[in-house]
Parts: structure tokens; C-alpha cells; sequence
């Protein structure tokens, strides 16, 4: 029996934890079919997610069928709670992304798109709600196809009814449909006019082609057309004898142990065993439901959670497995605790222990202003975060106004120059500061012979690059889109140590971007939405004119074939606006359709911000008095050292510069 594990993504509503109940209800697995709407869906076990009526937190179940162990994780939909969906993508065999037959695709499924495509997960699509008035199956595959991949293609015919078979019969239709997505095996299909399965398996593991079922989960319509195919179509991962997990997430039971979920992707773990850090594990529990069952052994391919370890966190390679990418979606708003009568430090415990479920929390506090902030995806979380605060620490607290997480970048190349020289000390460090491509972070490497420089000071430079978060000169936001090059330096045989070239590397970035914003080539990034608003067509003049003050910008409205509640036709407007402009619209939407217009928003990157100056102004951030991120450097007369202001430094550095400015003006050209 091969093993198996799905994760059921979808934009929020469009029936995922519906879908979960319809498949453990056919396999057996469930007696009585859940709802969500009635709180007693298997997998939404939480308080908070019955009260809510929407998936919080990443649950797990298993069921068997035919010949298929499945491990279901189900995961919430809703955009705030993104970065746990993420968490999970990377340890799944497959993906089932449930598309609701009566909103197509949303803005958020084609995010999810995107992250399956970074995490290379074969999916297969469920297009759910069917039964609903007006749905269209050819309009709904083709806007599919048009907007997330050309090989989505109908593995089964709306309203045909399930069927059992051991092998599922595929359309007719569909085959060459199939075909055409690789160019041999299309040729192969026209000189034999047949496509084997096994050659449909490896298109659908390539993610060439992403099989898509129709039908209602509620009414089990579709259902077991789609566990038909996951039996058939799907394929696990490869798996190694040397013992390999993954780590997919951190919570804590109800007794307040901490548990390590992970995915075992080689060999075999057995209590006592050392995975981690010296640390041993001390039980292994296998999850269904809230239920768990303890076992002797975790097997690969298998799925359970550990117990006994401490410092774990999500994306976590444990063996023989790789750590996982970075996460893609960060968080764009940051918050300060109002502790009311609550002690600070209680509070700062509570939220550490959240932060290590949910890194991107990233909790941070300030001695200096006895002030703690978090960093949250939008107001939806931070009500939930406010009310597990409540739950489980048995803390009342709230948060103040929200303000935005801004990014600094550049946009042209500089060569920056640290130098630590006091009393008994010596390193300079040169560095290359190019612009990078939009989205791709910091990158650190080194361009520099190891005759200037050993290869054990390179090292250090780059390792203290890391770290620590780099943050820009104009509001000492954290710095992104720059590729750091080391290409020159230099160290003293006999006073060079490891922290001479920490003090060097750090001022040296700061020296560099300090020479840029002197000639306006530093530039401060702000996160942007991208949304898609529902009004009435007597409103849509005033929601472009509030778009356009928000500086957003937007696509020609498209009439809807649905209505609002008080029989009124629908306008749908789509476009991009800065979150620090549109986060708090949905009310204004509320107020001026009368509770009938709906506003969906999902962060769709950094953009360069629309009122710079303004932000700078407000934030009076001096970088120079920024103590520990200092762009001045030290150098040393007469037995003892002396600082440097980093707009001296040029002329005092003692090795030569790399680049001359014409240089470094072709980095830019090039950079384009």
C-alpha cells in the first residue's frame, strides 16, 4: 500500500474542510458526515476555528482507500493565515487546491499557485460547489486554464456521477489535451494514438499536467472521482535508507509539551534515538484529529509529531533531509502590545512560546521603551492572536495602531569601505553593493583573490554579514534586493582577530549605503495589495476616485452575473494599491454599500514607496547616531585609535579602491 500525503489548500469559503469531511466520511474513516457551519467538522477542532467558522491552524487526519494510506493535512484559507499553509507545502506528496465553482479563481489561489510552483508540489484541482445556480464547467476550466496553468485538464465530466473502477476512465476529450503539454509526448500520441498512464503519472510529478475533478463536496458529488484518482494517479516521494525529516510545524498540547511535526523522508525514528542537537526523542505520537497514537517507530514517507525536543522550527532538514526555502510570505504590519494590568515579561513569555509555533511572528523588545510589537499578516490574525493570549495564558491584553513594515533597497552600485583599527587590532573590508533583483533579498558573496585576503577572513565576512538583519540609512528599515560582494581587504598577521572583521564588515555596508544616500540612490520600499473589490454599479465612481487617492491602480470594471442581497447587480474591480493606503478601506466599504460591497486583499510584494519623503520625515532616523549599526570607522595614530566619519574614510583607507565610478555605473546598466 503506497503512502501518501495531500494537502487540501483553497482560497477561504471555497469548501476545503467540507472536502476533508467528504473524504474521510467515503473512505470509512468518518461514521457521521461534519460541517463546518454546525462546528462539528472533524478537523476544525479548535474553539476559535468553530466560533470563526474558518481554518486556523494545520490540522492532520489519515484514511485508507483502495490502495492508498492518505495522511490529509488540511490548512487554513483565509490570507492572514498564509505562512502556516506554506509550512506545509514542502513535506507534501501532492497538493489538492479546491477551487469554488461559484468565485473561480481568486486573487489568493493564484498566490497559492505560485507557491506550489516554489515547492514544486504536483496538485490536483477540485473544483467544488457545482450544485450551485449558473456554474459552467467550460467557462470554469477555461478561465483555469487561462489564469493558472494550460495543462489543467477535466479528469472527470460534471454531473456524470462517480464511478469505481480501478482505473479511472479520463474524457476522451481530455487525452489530447494531455498529450499537448510536451512536445515528445505529443508526438508519441499522434504516431500511436495512445497515452499510457505511466506516462500521464510522470507528467502530472513534473507538474506538467494538474488533473482537475468538479463536484460538491457538501452533496459527496465528485468525491470519489477524486479519491479514484489519488489512488491512481499519484506518486510518493523518493525516499533514502538513511533517516531524513523534515519539520513542518511547532505547537504545544494541552499539557504543554512541545511538539516537532515532521515529515520522515528517509529511514526510520524510534524513541530514544538522537535527531537534534544532541536531543533525544521521547515519544512519537501519530495525529488523527486531535486524537494521537503513540508508536515504536516512524517509518519514511510516514508523518507523526516528537516530543522532547527543544530549538526545532518549521522548514527544519533533521538527517539527511534539506532545510526548506525561505519562507515567501512575511508579514507587512507590525503592532505594539498594550499590556493593560498584565506583567510585560509574562506577556513576553506567552508570545515567545507563540513565536516558536510561528517564527514570523518575530516578536522583538525594546528595553530602552519597555515595548513589546509583533508582526502580523493583517487584523484578522491579530484578533486571533489577542483571543489564544486570552485562551491560553489567561492574558488580556490588546494591541495598538497598526503600522507598516518597510523595506530599503538601492538603486545603484557603491563600493563601501569598514576600517577597525584601535589599539592592537586591524581589519578593512571592501565591499560591493549591487543592485538585485526585485523579491530576492540579500545575497553575500565573495569576489576577491585569497592572496589579499585568506580564505578564513573571507569567511568571516560573510558569516557576520549573516549575522545580524542589515537595515538601510534612510529609516533603518531591514534591507533587501542587494547583492553584497566582498572584492578587497586586508588583515594584520599579528593583530587580526575574528571581531576585527566583524566591526569591519558591518561598517563597511553602512559606509557604502551612506555614500549612496548622499547621492539619492537609496530608496525605501513599501508592501503593495493586490485586491479585488465588489460593489454595486451605482458605487463605482466613488470606489475609483478613493482608489486613485490611494494611489492604487486598477483594471476597467467588469460587471458581475451575480447579485447582492438586496437584488442589486455587482461590479468587480481589480487593481494594486500600498497596504499603508488600503488596509483599513474594507470598513469604508462596508459603510458606503451598506454592508453589500466586499473587499479581498493579499500582499503582493514590495514596490518603491508612494510618499518616501513623508515616511522619512516622520520616522527621524539619524543613521549615524544608530550605535549599532555605525557607518564610521577606526583608525589608529600615535598608539591609539580615533574615529573616522564614514564621508572620510575614502581617503584614509589603506587599500585600494576596486572600482572606479564609471565602473560601478555599468553594474547599474547591467543590473536592468
Amino acid at each position: 500500500m503506497k503512502r501518501i500525503v495531500a494537502g487540501i489548500i483553497a482560497h477561504v469559503d471555497a469548501g476545503k474542510t467540507t472536502l476533508s469531511e467528504a473524504l474521510l466520511y467515503r473512505s470509512g474513516a468518518l461514521r457521521q458526515l461534519g460541517r463546518v457551519d454546525n462546528g462539528d467538522a472533524f478537523l476544525d477542532t479548535d474553539v476559535l476555528e468553530k466560533q470563526r467558522g474558518i481554518t486556523i491552524f494545520s490540522h492532520q487526519a489519515n484514511l485508507q482507500y483502495k490502495d492508498i494510506n492518505l495522511t490529509l493535512l488540511d490548512t487554513p484559507g483565509h490570507v492572514d493565515f498564509a505562512t502556516q499553509t506554506e509550512q506545509v507545502l514542502s513535506v507534501l506528496d501532492v497538493a489538492i487546491l479546491v477551487v469554488s465553482a461559484t468565485d473561480g479563481v481568486q486573487g489568493y489561489t493564484r498566490t497559492l499557485w505560485r507557491l506550489l510552483a516554489r515547492y514544486d508540489v504536483p496538485t490536483i484541482l477540485f473544483v467544488n460547489k457545482m450544485d450551485a445556480p449558473g456554474t459552467d464547467s467550460d467557462q470554469l476550466i477555461q478561465q483555469i486554464q487561462q489564469t493558472l496553468s494550460p495543462g489543467c485538464v477535466a479528469f472527470n465530466t460534471p454531473g456524470a456521477g462517480d464511478t469505481l473502477e480501478d482505473r479511472p476512465v479520463i474524457p476522451t476529450a481530455a487525452v489530447e489535451d494531455i498529450a499537448m503539454q510536451n512536445d515528445e509526448v505529443l508526438t508519441d500520441y499522434l504516431e500511436t494514438g495512445t497515452l499510457s498512464d505511466a506516462t500521464i503519472r510522470q507528467m502530472i510529478q513534473r507538474r506538467e499536467v494538474f488533473p482537475c475533478y468538479f463536484g460538491a463536496a457538501l452533496k459527496l458529488d465528485g468525491v470519489d472521482a477524486l479519491m479514484t484518482g489519488l489512488d491512481y494517479w499519484t506518486t510518493p516521494q523518493l525516499t533514502r535508507p538513511e533517516f531524513g525529516a523534515r519539520v513542518f510545524k511547532i505547537t504545544h498540547d494541552d499539557q504543554g509539551e512541545r511538539l516537532t511535526w515532521i515529515r520522515m523522508t528517509g529511514g526510520t525514528l524510534r524513541p530514544k534515538d538522537i535527531v537534534y542537537d544532541d536531543q533525544k526523542v521521547n515519544q512519537l505520537r501519530v495525529y488523527n484529529g486531535t486524537k494521537y497514537a503513540t508508536t515504536s517507530a516512524l517509518t519514511a514517507g510516514s508523518v507523526g509529531a516528537i516530543t522532547g525536543l527543544t530549538g526545532t522550527r518549521p522548514g527544519q532538514g533533521l538527517g539527511q533531509a534539506a532545510t526548506s526555502l525561505q519562507p515567501v510570505m512575511q508579514p507587512v504590519l507590525t503592532y505594539a502590545l498594550d499590556p493593560q494590568r498584565e506583567e510585560l515579561h509574562t506577556c513576553l513569555a506567552a508570545l515567545r512560546q507563540l513565536e516558536d509555533e510561528d517564527p514570523q511572528l518575530h516578536v522583538t523588545w525594546s528595553e530602552p521603551l519597555q515595548e513589546l510589537r509583533v508582526q502580523v499578516m493583517g487584523t484578522i490574525q491579530l484578533e486571533v492572536l489577542q483571543q489564544i493570549l486570552q485562551d491560553r495564558f489567561q492574558l488580556t491584553v490588546k494591541f495598538g495602531t497598526g503600522s507598516i513594515l518597510y523595506q530599503e533597497t538601492i538603486t545603484q552600485a557603491v563600493e563601501g569601505v569598514g576600517h577597525f583599527e584601535p589599539l592592537r587590532h586591524y581589519a578593512e573590508v571592501h565591499l560591493l553593493l549591487t543592485p538585485a533583483p526585485r523579491g530576492s533579498g540579500l545575497q553575500f558573496t565573495t569576489d576577491c583573490s585569497l592572496e589579499v585576503l585568506g580564505r578564513n577572513w573571507q569567511h568571516q565576512v560573510v558569516s557576520n554579514l549573516q549575522a545580524k538583519t542589515q537595515v538601510g540609512v534612510l529609516i533603518g528599515a531591514p534591507l533587501t534586493d542587494v547583492k553584497v560582494t566582498l572584492v578587497s581587504g586586508r588583515a594584520s598577521n599579528v593583530h587580526s582577530v575574528g571581531g576585527d572583521f566583524r566591526e569591519a564588515t558591518w561598517r563597511a555596508l553602512r559606509q557604502g549605503l551612506m555614500m549612496l544616500n548622499q547621492r539619492g540612490d537609496c530608496q525605501l520600499l513599501e508592501p503593495w495589495y493586490r485586491f479585488r473589490l465588489e460593489i454595486g454599479q451605482e458605487q463605482v465612481g466613488r470606489a475609483m476616485t478613493d482608489i486613485q487617492r490611494m494611489n492604487g491602480q486598477f483594471d476597467a470594471p467588469v460587471a458581475n452575473t451575480s447579485v447582492a442581497t438586496d437584488g442589486t447587480g455587482l461590479t468587480t474591480i481589480t487593481g494594486t494599491a500600498p497596504v499603508a493606503a488600503m488596509q483599513d478601506y474594507s470598513q469604508t466599504v462596508r459603510a458606503y454599500t451598506h454592508g453589500q460591497g466586499q473587499l479581498e486583499c493579499i500582499v503582493d510584494g514590495y514596490r518603491p514607496c508612494h510618499n518616501e519623503m513623508a515616511v522619512v520625515d516622520k520616522a527621524e532616523y539619524v543613521p549615524t547616531a544608530d550605535l549599532e549599526n555605525t557607518p564610521d570607522s577606526v583608525f589608529c595614530a600615535h598608539g591609539a585609535g580615533y574615529p573616522v566619519a564614514w564621508n572620510q574614510v575614502p581617503e584614509m583607507a589603506h587599500v585600494p579602491y576596486v572600482y572606479s565610478n564609471t565602473e560601478l555605473a555599468h553594474f547599474k546598466a547591467s543590473s536592468k
